[in-house]
Parts: C-alpha cells; sequence; structure tokens
C-alpha cells in the first residue's frame, strides 16, 4: 500500500479517509519491513494532529472493526481532548461527553485496551472542564452507569442492563484513570492546584461507593480489586487517612481472599505509606489492631513456607511501623500494641528460611530497625531511658535473630545454589553487618560481652563447638562491630583473642571470617603487641590456603602495616612462610601483590642492617625466574610471568619505606634528606637488578603492558624513598630517554615528571633530569609533526610534564636545546582534542607558562609571535569546535591571557574577531565586542570569566538560553 501524502497539508486534506487510516495501521501491525512500519507510524502521528481527526476517529470505534483500529480511534481521541482542546468549540463539549459516555458503555465488555482509553479520554475532557463547565463529574459518571436507569445519559441504554457487573467495571475503570490521568498531565502550578483541590471534593462521592462494592457480598472479586486498585488511584491525589481510613479498614477483609490479597497489600500499603498520614493519629490507631490481626496468618504463612503471604504481611507491618514509628511512639496510651507491631516485625525479621532461597521476607525489615533506633534516640534523655528500658531487650533479641539469619547452610546445600544466590546472600550479609554496627549504639559495650560470652561457652562445650555457623556467626558478629566501632577500650577484646586460636578452621567459611576478624582487630592489636604470637601463626597457617587467599592476605597486610614496629621477633615466619606461599605461586596476581606490600610494612619496621638481607632473601627466586624468562625468546605466557614479577617489585616497593614515615608529607618532597652513611636497600637492589631489566626492555621495548610494568618498579620507588632514591637518577634517566626514543609511551613520560617534581631542586641531578627532557621533547615533537590525534594520552602525559618542568624549575626552558617554540605549538594543537583530560593538561601547561613569559625572552619571543593563533584556537573550540564541557579549561587560560599579557589579548581579541563568521555565524559583531569587552575587564574572577566564556559559547552555538 503507498500512504496519502501528508495529513498536516491541506491540499490533500481529502486524501485523510478512514479507509487510508486503516490501511496504515494495517501497514504498521503487520507489515513486516521496519521502514513501511516506521513510514506508517510517522503518517498516523501526523493524522491524529489533523483536524479531521475528530471526526475520523469515531468510524474507528465502530463495532465491526478490528481491536487494533478501534484502539487507534480511542487514542486519538485521547490525543485531540489532551492537546487540541481548544481547537473544539465550547457548544460541542456536551455533545463530546454523551458520546463518549455512550461508547465507554458500548466497549464496557471490552476489548479492555480500548475500553481504558476511552476512559482516559474522558478523564482528560473532565479535567479541561473542571470545575466550571464540569462541576459534579464523578457523581455525573456514576449516574451515567446506573443499571437501573436505562434512559440517563445518551442513546446507549438500551445496553445499560444487559450486563451490571460490566458496567460497574467500566465506572471503576474511569475513577481510576481519572486521577491517574491528573498525575501524568503537564499543568501550570496554579491550576494543578485548582484541579488538585476539585477532585479531593470529589472523594466524597467516590468513597461511599468504593465501600459499597467492597462490602457487597454480590461483588465479584474483579470488581473488589479493581475497587482496590481505584483506592490506590486515589490515594496518589493526597487523599488523607482521615478521609479514607474506614475505607483501608475495609481493604483489610480482602487479605484473607487469595485472589485479592496481592491487590489488598498494595492498597493498603500505599494507603499507610503517605507522609501526611501522621496527622491523622486517631486513624493510624484504629488501623493497627488491624494490622496486628495478621500475626496469626502471618505465622501460618510462614510455617507453610508460604513466601508470598509472609512476604505481603510484612509488607503493611513495615510500612506502619517505619513510616510511623515516632507518632506511634508518642501514643504512650498504645505502647503496649506498638510494642506487639515492633515484635511482629522482629518475626519477619527471622522468618524461617534461607534468604534468597527459601524466603525473601526478612530483607524488607532491616531499615525499620534504623528507623525506630533513631527515633528512641532523637528523644530527650529522660523519655529516651523509658523507651530504653522497654526496647533494649528487643534489641538484644534483634541481635539473635540477626546472628541467625546470617548463618551459612551446610555446604552440601549451599554448593548446591546458583552464583547469584550466593551473591545475593553475601550483600544480605553486608546489609546485616550494617545493622549489627548500627544497633552498637544503642547496645554499647553489653553487646560485646553478650556476643564475647556465648562464643566462649560455644568454645568450650565441644557439642556446641561442632556446628560451625553459630561460632561463625558470632565472629561475624564480633567483626561487624569491630570493623567500624573504636572497640580499644572494649574489655572483652583480650578474651576474644585469647579464643580465637581454639577455634577450629578447617571449614572455609569459618576460616573466612575468623581471618576477617582478626583483620578488624589489627589496631587494637598495634596497642596490645604482646597478643600478636597467639594469634599471628593462625594467619600464617591461613596464608597457606588457596580457599582462604583474599582473607588471609588483606588480614596480614593490615596486621603489618598496623603492628609493623612490633613484628620483629616473627618477621622470620612471616617472611619465610610468604616467600613459600609466592614461589609455590598459591595466590593470584593480586593478592600477591598484597602479600608483597604486607612485606614491605615489615620490612620497612627492621633494623636498617637487617632489611637488605632479608630483602635479598625474598626476592632472589623472583629475580632469577626474571633473569631465565629475560633470556627467552618473547611470548605471551613469558610476558604475564614478566608483567607479574614486576608487578610485586612494584608492590613491594610502594610500602618498603625506612624512613618510618606513616605518610608522605608533601612538605619532605621539598627537601633532601640528610646523606645516609648506607644507601637506601632499596636502591642497592634496584642497581643491583638495572642491567636485567634493560635486558627485559630491549626485547619488549614495543609492549606497552612491559614498559608500564617497568616504569610501575621506578615510580613506586621514586615515590616512596623521595630523595633517597637520588643514586639511581642519572642511570634511569639515561634508559628512560632509551625507552621513549625507541617507542614513545606515556608511562615514561609521567615517571619523567615524578623525577622533575622530587629532585629538580637537587644541583647534582640536573644535568641528567635536563638531558632526558630535552630527549623526551625532542621526540614528542617529532610524533606531533607526524600527526598527533592517535596519542591524546602521550599527548596528556607530555603536557603535564611540561607544566610540572615550569612550575617546578622553568630555568630548563633556557636550554638553548629545547624548543620552546615547537612546544608552544604542540600545546596549541593539544587544546583541539576531543578529550577532556588532554585539553585540562594542555589548559595547566599555558598556565604555567604565561607568567613566566615576562621574565623569560625566549617564551616571551614565542608569546608574540603565536599567541594570536593560541588566541584564535581558544576561540574557535568556545565557539563551537569543542565540546561545551570543555569551556572551563579554555575559560582558565583566556583569563591567564588577560592576567599576564592584557594589552596584547586586547589586540589578538580585535583582529581574530573582526573575521566575518568567526568563531561561528550565529553571532553578530556586537556580540563579539561586547563578548571582548566583558572578558577584558576580568582579571581575577574565575567564576566570571568561566560564565562569560559559557554565554559567548551558547551563543555560538545558536543556544541562547540553554544554560
Amino acid at each position: 500500500m503507498e500512504l496519502p501524502a501528508n495529513p498536516g497539508d491541506s491540499p490533500v486534506e481529502l486524501e485523510l479517509t478512514v479507509e487510508n487510516v486503516e490501511s496504515a495501521l494495517y501497514q504498521l501491525y503487520f507489515d513486516p519491513d521496519m521502514e513501511r512500519k516506521n513510514e506508517a507510524q510517522k503518517w498516523l502521528t501526523q493524522a491524529q494532529a489533523s483536524a479531521q481527526a475528530w471526526q475520523f476517529c469515531w468510524a474507528l470505534l465502530a463495532p465491526d472493526k478490528l481491536p487494533e483500529v478501534q484502539f487507534f480511534g480511542a487514542s486519538t481521541l485521547h490525543t485531540k481532548v489532551a492537546r487540541h482542546w481548544s481547537d473544539l468549540p465550547s457548544d460541542q463539549h456536551d455533545s463530546l461527553r454523551m458520546q463518549l459516555l455512550s461508547h465507554i458503555l458500548l466497549f464496557s465488555s471490552g476489548p479492555k485496551m480500548v475500553l481504558t482509553r476511552l476512559c482516559v479520554a474522558l478523564a482528560s475532557m473532565a479535567l479541561n472542564l473542571i470545575p466550571q463547565a464540569w462541576s459534579q463529574p464523578v457523581a455525573d459518571m456514576v449516574r451515567a452507569f446506573q443499571p437501573q436507569k436505562p434512559d440517563s445519559e445518551g442513546s446507549s441504554g438500551s445496553e445499560a442492563t444487559q450486563d451490571p457487573q460490566a458496567h460497574c467495571l467500566a465506572l471503576l475503570e474511569l475513577l481510576t484513570v481519572l486521577p491517574e490521568e491528573f498525575q501524568s498531565r503537564r499543568l501550570a502550578q496554579a491550576r494543578r492546584a485548582q484541579l488538585r483541590e476539585a477532585l479531593a471534593g470529589e472523594w466524597a462521592v467516590v468513597c461511599p461507593l468504593l465501600r459499597q462494592l467492597l462490602q457487597s457480598q454480590d461483588s465479584s472479586n474483579q470488581v473488589k480489586e479493581k475497587v482496590l486498585r481505584c483506592l490506590s488511584s486515589w490515594t496518589g491525589l493526597d487523599v488523607t487517612l482521615g478521609d479514607s481510613h474506614e475505607l483501608v479498614q475495609d481493604c483489610f477483609t480482602a487479605l484473607s481472599n487469595p485472589e485479592l490479597f496481592d491487590s489488598a497489600v498494595e492498597t493498603i500499603v500505599t494507603a499507610i505509606s503517605q507522609p501526611d498520614c501522621q496527622r491523622y493519629t486517631d486513624a493510624l490507631v484504629t488501623l493497627m489492631p488491624l494490622v496486628l490481626g495478621l500475626h496469626d496468618q502471618l505465622k501460618t504463612a510462614a510455617r507453610d513456607g508460604d513466601m508470598e503471604s509472609s512476604h505481603g504481611i510484612c509488607r503493611i507491618a513495615v510500612a506502619m511501623g517505619e513510616t510511623h514509628s515516632r507518632v506511634l511512639l508518642e501514643q504512650v496510651e498504645h505502647w503496649q500494641e506498638y510494642l506487639a507491631l515492633v515484635n511482629m516485625i522482629l518475626f519477619c525479621t527471622g522468618i524461617p528460611g534461607y534468604y534468597p532461597v527459601s524466603e525473601t521476607t526478612s530483607s524488607l525489615t532491616l531499615t525499620f530497625w534504623y528507623t525506630l533506633q533513631d527515633d528512641i534516640l532523637s528523644f530527650d534523655e529522660e523519655k529516651q531511658a523509658v523507651y530504653l528500658q522497654v526496647y533494649r531487650p528487643v534489641y538484644f533479641q534483634l541481635v539473635d535473630v540477626l546472628l541467625h539469619k546470617s548463618h551459612y547452610p551446610s555446604q552440601e546445600e549451599y554448593a548446591s545454589w546458583s552464583s547469584d544466590d550466593k551473591e545475593q546472600f553475601r550483600i544480605y550479609r553486608v546489609d546485616i553487618s550494617d545493622t549489627l554496627m548500627y544497633v552498637y549504639e544503642m547496645l554499647g559495650a553489653e553487646l560485646l560481652s553478650n556476643l564475647y560470652d556465648r562464643l566462649g561457652r560455644q568454645l568450650m562445650d565441644p557439642q556446641l563447638s561442632a556446628v560451625w555457623q553459630d561460632t561463625e556467626a558470632l565472629l561475624f558478629g564480633f567483626q561487624s562491630i569491630a570493623e567500624t566501632i573504636d572497640v580499644n577500650y572494649s574489655d572483652v577484646i583480650p578474651g576474644l583473642i585469647g579464643l580465637i586460636p581454639r577455634i577450629n578452621i578447617s571449614n572455609v567459611m569459618l576460616a573466612d571470617t575468623v581471618m576477617y576478624t582478626i583483620g578488624s582487630l589489627a589496631e587494637w592489636l598495634a596497642d596490645h603487641p604482646v597478643m600478636l604470637g597467639g594469634i599471628l601463626p593462625m594467619v600464617l597457617q591461613g596464608i597457606v590456603k588457596p580457599e582462604l587467599s583474599v582473607s588471609s592476605v588483606s588480614t596480614l597486610k593490615r596486621i603489618c602495616r598496623e603492628c609493623r614496629h612490633d613484628l620483629s621477633p616473627y618477621a622470620q615466619d612471616v617472611l619465610t612462610v610468604s616467600q613459600d606461599v609466592l614461589v609455590k605461586e598459591i595466590h593470584k596476581s593480586s593478592q600477591c601483590m598484597w602479600l608483597m606490600q604486607a612485606l614491605g610494612f615489615l620490612l620497612s619496621a627492621l633494623p636498617v642492617d637487617e632489611i637488605l638481607g632479608r630483602l635479598h632473601s625474598l626476592i632472589t627466586p623472583h629475580v632469577q625466574r626474571l633473569d631465565t624468562l629475560a633470556r627467552q625468546e618473547p611470548d605471551p605466557t613469558n610476558k604475564q610471568a614478566i608483567v607479574h614479577i614486576l608487578g610485586m617489585l612494584s608492590s613491594l616497593f610502594t610500602t618498603l619505606d625506612i624512613r618510618h614515615s606513616d605518610s608522605s608529607d608533601s612538605a619532605s618532597s621539598q627537601r633532601p634528606s640528610a646523606p645516609q652513611s648506607t644507601p637506601n636497600p632499596v636502591v642497592v637492589v634496584l642497581q643491583q637488578v638495572f642491567t636485567l631489566i634493560q635486558t627485559i626492555l630491549s626485547k619488549w621495548l614495543d609492549d606497552s603492558e612491559v614498559v608500564e610494568a617497568v616504569c610501575g618498579v621506578f615510580d613506586k620507588s621514586v615515590r616512596t624513598l623521595l630523595h633517597d632514591f637520588g643514586p639511581m637518577v642519572a642511570h634511569l634517566s639515561e634508559m628512560l630517554g632509551q625507552i621513549y626514543s625507541a617507542y614513545p609511551q606515556p608511562s615514561a613520560l609521567d615517571l619523567a615528571r615524578q623525577m622533575v617534581h622530587i629532585f629538580s631542586g637537587e644541583e647534582q641531578h640536573l644535568g641528567p633530569i635536563s638531558s632526558l627532557i630535552e630527549v623526551l621533547t625532542s621526540v614528542t615533537l617529532h610524533l606531533f609533526q607526524q600527526g598527533p590525534r592517535n596519542h591524546p594520552d602521550i599527548a596528556e602525559s607530555f603536557m603535564h610534564l611540561h607544566a610540572q618542568v615550569l612550575k617546578r624549575k622553568p630555568e630548563l626552558y633556557l636550554s638553548e636545546q629545547l624548543d620552546v617554540k615547537g612546544l608552544f605549538y604542540c600545546g596549541i594543537l593539544t587544546l583541539k582534542f576531543p578529550e577532556t583530560p588532554t585539553v585540562k593538561a594542555a589548559a595547566q601547561f599555558f598556565t604555567e607558562l604565561l607568567p613566566r613569559c615576562k621574565d623569560m625572552p625566549s617564551l616571551g619571543d614565542v608569546l608574540q609571535r603565536d599567541g594570536q593563533l593560541l588566541t584564535e584556537t581558544i576561540l574557535q573550540a568556545v565557539g563551537g569546535e569543542s565540546s561545551r564541557s570543555l569551556m572551563e579549561h579554555f575559560s582558565e587560560v583566556l583569563l591567564s591571557l588577560n592576567r599576564h599579557c592584557p594589552a596584547l589579548l586586547a589586540q589578538w581579541l580585535k583582529e581574530t574577531l573582526q573575521s566575518p563568521g568567526f568563531p561561528s555565524a550565529h553571532v553578530s559583531s556586537e556580540q563579539k565586542h561586547s563578548f571582548s569587552q566583558q572578558l577584558l575587564r576580568e582579571q581575577t574572577n574565575k567564576r566570571r570569566v568561566k560564565d562569560i566564556v559559557k554565554e559567548f559559547s551558547l551563543l555560538c552555538r545558536g543556544l541562547q538560553g540553554a544554560g
């Protein structure tokens, strides 16, 4: 079928016939060609917008048409009423209302999708006419659907007596969509308020009707379900609980009907979750017995494993308790009822079964316990004391329940769970952990004592300790609290540390929790080092087991970090076990890195004369392996092994800091430390492996991953050792120059920047660093000449390097070997990149360079010659060449230009902006002049310059006012 011409074009409006619309609908629904479907969709949308749609829509609703055609007719009616209402003369309003009511009655038995669209159209019409032209829409609708008045509205009365239930359902559909259409309509604020008030007044008619239908024995389940949905819809209109609580009470009777259960739960939860319900205390109090009356049904559902019923009842109890906890707490004369509700929610928290496999209810309750606790603790001290007396016992019970719910199933059962179920259970335990930590605020030290006493009894009784889940859960509780609360002053921790070695860690889940518990007590152990001897062997026992990899290694790392100054007596044991597991490759790569970091902390605290020997014995096997790999021909397996070993060295050197400083204080990087009689052990090792690393590089120079790993070793060493790294500067500078000359990579530039940051102030290192900067610059400029677009990462690192040079040692720019003109041009090219980090780096380069142009003739000359090109490039970017998100960075360069060479900038702006159509055809000469003047007035206010540039950029893009 060929579609008729655009129905919006008046010369061919006659082609917009019912037949053509039907043909287009057939094409839309049944043509397999997507292009023709889209063509039909577009044409039909235009057809709906045409004036003739008011007429053809009725023909499409004829009884003999396909449901899809009827649906389009009903949808067109809604579109016309909602969007083109002003096109309809007011003297036709009554006629349209009669026709709509008539058709709703006609379609009351279906199809459902057509009925709903017709109801939405009538609801939309009501919203256009309320309250002036249609003062009592709901009363009129109810009257129109009375089966005993066949002639009440329109000509369809002859069918009105045929199916009273269908008419009742149609009326309920209409009453349901009325508030929904109000919520979805775009309305001016004043009109919205006026309509909301008018509709709220209609509730007085709706409510008795809904109550009558819900209570009537003649009403079918279908009608009652519609009543429930209708109440939910009106609740969204802020119908208050004060006005609806009797109907909400009726909804509770529907909970005993399995077919209505889900709808009743949704409706009750919606009704009692409205925040303003708190103003209707009497209504809440009358609903409370009904909620409590569900407790027996809840217990039965839990006993029978009926997850849907227990879930629904729990939602009602939690909605009541959580939304209104403070109000209900304040009803002192009803305190027993609220306590009963809290106990009902506690039952839901402890509902039998494993989450999420055999129950999904308990997780719904966890936020309630936060809310109740916050509300209790927000009262004044006197009231608080009364509430705590009532609710502290409940919270102790809650701890028992939560620990029980955190139990793992048997290993056989757990193995049968899907990976998704295991992940959900893990997240659930994290939520329990957070709740326990929170509960500690209310229960305090008594909670830890309680857990400790139970754990003691558990471990002393062989029968009890045989159930590993109980032990695991108690430790999990301890760990949850110790992870975030300062337990240093708790008197039960020494006892706990004494009990832990008694635990049999043959079960993996229990062993994992033991490890994490020890890790959470690392800070306490640092203050009580005498206890390390009893606990460290367990951690070392865990490290040799691959299945405990993550927990044992992370725990050892925490202990080595926190307790390093007290680990000397145990150093040999830790090193021996660690070396063994590393050589045997028991752990995955990331855990090997953690382990090396742990050993770095450990070695840092040993006497300096001991470190080198222990360091050698630790890394020798790995260096030997590296040596073997370096001799072999490159292949992917070798590469991964090389990168892994280099990563381990990097991790070790990240934490091996013999200066014992706990933080890399930035001031210490500014000044050299006092000369040492012996070189830093790390430096000695690096010097010894330097030749080996050069051999590796000679074979892998074109592999960015290997080069990055090599640079990582030196980068981590420089950052940790700071000025102690001095003896390596000359060698490393030479090697970096060679790496970069052969195969330019950003990691070499980033490492050079680190060296400039630390060593540029030391005269003895200036020569090698200066030569390195010249080599890196020369190679990069050559790369830019060939086309830099494919290397945004190199451009970014290069700009950062030169910004650092200008910041720390601008004198390097006095070298004749440094092509300052080329550098300036590189910066301009980099500003044109689309990548945000790259443009940001180029902007930083210029904001460091421009202030130095006055004092350094070579920079001043380049600025004089190419400053206009820089200005033009920035204006081009602002004018639309670059993303709007980058404007902040361009504004910083313009501010710097205006601050350090205002006269030149004024000249460049004038010359550049006088070109017609530059930087955009959207801006006039006056707008360009205004922009220049505004910009030149601002030499200090960064925020103002940013706004000026942003506004001009929007003008250039034709987006003024788009903010």
